[in-house]
């Protein structure tokens, strides 16, 4: 599975605002920043690696398509650690009602059972993660991206 045209169009645009001389590709310093503004804290070693393994033709730079090749698995569902069936069973654990939808007592309930019962806050929080169309209940489409959606190392926070 690929990316589609409006991802490829909001990675061009991030992208794009981090090239800070519009030279077409992202220095160390760069990308750098760009992690940063996700509230990452890469070390300068975690960024050089970061660098080395996106620069596919060793010219030291992280040109677009580069940048594409290294976010599109934390983007594409199928990068999924979980094959649909499991997802779907995961999902029928919480949609406690089957109507399809996992509601925020129904997260909030699942949650509790599971040994982990949440705040107001953490629930809250959770639920507008999950819930992307914000119609007050997660799909499963919602659902499986919430649950794979894990972009970077923990380490890097």
């Amino acid at each position: 599975m690929k990316l589609d045209d409006d991802k490829i169009a909001e990675l061009r645009e991030i992208f794009r605002s981090f090239d800070r001389n519009d030279d077409g590709s992202l220095t160390q310093l760069e990308l750098g920043s760009m992690l940063r503004s996700l509230g990452l804290r890469p070390s300068s070693d975690q960024l050089e690696a970061l660098t080395r393994e996106a620069d596919r033709n060793h010219n030291g730079l992280v040109e677009f398509s580069e940048f594409v090749a290294l976010v599109e698995p934390e983007l594409v569902p199928a990068s999924s650690p979980y094959g649909e069936e499991q997802l779907r069973m995961i999902f029928r654990m919480f949609d406690r009602d089957g109507d399809g939808y996992i509601t925020a007592a129904e997260l909030a309930h699942s949650m509790a059972k599971l040994g982990h019962a949440l705040t107001a806050e953490e629930l809250a929080g959770m639920m507008k993660e999950a819930d992307t169309d914000g119609n007050g209940r997660v799909d499963f489409e919602e659902f499986g991206r919430a649950i794979t959606s894990a972009a970077f190392d923990n380490s890097w926070r």
